[in-house]
């Protein structure tokens, strides 16, 4: 099922130039890019995981996280291995720093068309790319994508935000909803960290709002490295400024991968994250992996409670046609 790639273009002496991600790899004959899931073979660009599923399950959409897309529903959940970051925190590394120069491409054929039956079998409101980094399974979520509109399904992206503008407005009309990692508001961390840069993230987060997908933000704040109150307010601050509506959510690190000796994230630290989103202007903050705390969903104008929840699970929803009952406010998210 290897199949010829999207978003790239051919160099002289056989070298290719991928447009997918931000990392915009120049590729020579025979070898991958970053992703290591992207080959160059003989001057054509192929992507090594178009069918190739490595995970699936059918999760409630709170998991992904998103708590202002169809709260309540079920998204079926699928990922390839495979990754443009190297993520010293990653917490799915088994698969998606997988691929080798010398291992084969892991999953299980499944086809575009299979995906949709199983979500539509399993009554799942929308699928969900995740797990690993959806972008670099572009085609296999591009096809699957619009199937599932045909089939009045949605689609989600759980990504770290590092897309080109022209691979995300290929996407953009069958992408309903995103939650993107801002994982600092500092390059080094980026650099240091993930392998990557700041600034392409800064500007997909811009671009997903202005192609009107919903969005929502996640900060996993790490002991040492990302936690200190000037990082937390830069990153809610450059929040604020894109859209007061965004939800972010800043959730407990556990140790993981290459992070191991980190101790988990404090809950007063989780806290006073929440407190500082909330002062700076922002409309939703949310705490993650807490369960029981941090997690409900008030008016940002009256302050009546909406939607309480527990873990992943919704007991309670009490906004009436996209409004506050309370107070009549127009709570942003998509509700129907």
């Amino acid at each position: 099922m290897v199949k010829e790639a999207m978003f790239y273009e051919k160099l002289d002496n056989g070298v290719v130039k991928c447009h997918l991600c931000s990392h915009r790899c120049r590729i020579v004959d025979s070898k991958r890019g970053i992703c290591g899931v992207r080959e160059n073979r003989s001057g054509t660009l192929y992507t090594l995981v178009y069918g190739k599923m490595v995970s699936q399950a059918v999760d409630p959409i709170e998991k992904k996280p998103l708590f202002h897309f169809l709260p309540g529903s079920s998204a079926y959940s699928i990922a390839t291995v495979g990754c443009n970051f190297r993520c010293g925190n990653c917490q799915n590394w088994e698969i998606s720093q997988l691929p080798k120069p010398q291992n084969p491409i892991m999953g299980r054929d499944v086809p575009p068309e299979e995906i949709v039956e199983a979500a539509k079998r399993m009554r799942c409101e929308s699928i969900a790319y995740t797990y690993t980094e959806p972008v670099i399974f572009m085609e296999y979520a591009y096809d699957t994508a619009k199937l599932a509109v045909k089939n009045d399904i949605k689609n989600v992206f759980v990504t770290n935000g590092y897309v080109t503008e022209e691979a995300l407005t290929k996407i953009a009309p069958y992408l309903h909803a995103a939650n993107i990692d801002l994982k600092n508001l500092n390059d080094g961390f980026y650099r240091e960290n993930c392998g990557a840069h700041l600034e392409p993230v800064l500007e997909a987060i811009k671009l997903h709002k202005k192609l009107g997908i919903w969005i929502e933000l996640t900060t996993l704040i790490i002991p040492t490295l990302n936690d200190s109150e000037e990082n937390l307010t830069e990153v809610a601050e450059f929040i604020r400024d894109v859209g007061v509506e965004i939800p972010w959510h800043v959730s407990r690190f556990s140790p993981a991968f290459q992070l191991i000796d980190v101790p988990p994230t404090p809950i007063d630290t989780l806290r006073r994250a929440r407190e500082i989103g909330l002062e700076v202007g922002l409309r939703y903050v949310y705490q993650g992996n807490v369960p029981g705390e941090g997690e409900n969903t008030y008016c940002y104008e009256c302050g009546e409670l909406l939607i309480e929840r527990y873990g992943y699970r919704v007991t309670k929803n009490k906004i009436v046609d996209s409004s506050c009952p309370n107070c009549g406010v127009e709570i942003d998210g998509v509700w129907k």
